[in-house]
């Protein structure tokens, strides 16, 4: 895992409301249980085959819900020329923590 490519809630909550993506790497049925609004679900295992819908040009945040499925996701996602990919460290777990909006 890329050691700079972590941020905290709060820094990427900042960031999406200056034009950032987030991506939610979770599975469906997680994301129907909680979810951040805004977010974009693209389960991890669907990544590769789904990449052309994210947006180059801009930051790209990724969540899971702890935050290993995310890193992991930002890893393949700078290997493939997305080095402005961040991982929402703790995911939405530590996002709703922090009293960030999420919809249930």
């Amino acid at each position: 895992m890329v050691e700079d490519a972590a941020v905290t809630p709060q820094d990427a909550y900042a960031a999406l409301r200056d034009g950032a993506s987030l991506i939610d790497v979770r599975e469906p049925w997680e994301y129907e249980q909680i979810r951040i609004p805004g977010a974009v679900l693209i389960p991890l295992g669907e990544l590769p085959q789904r990449m052309d819908e994210i947006a180059t040009g801009k930051d790209v945040y990724v969540h899971c819900r702890m935050g290993n499925r995310s890193a992991r996701a930002v890893d393949f996602l700078r290997a493939h020329g997305y080095a402005r990919s961040f991982n929402v460290a703790g995911g939405i777990d530590a996002w709703k923590e922090a009293g960030l909006p999420v919809a249930e």
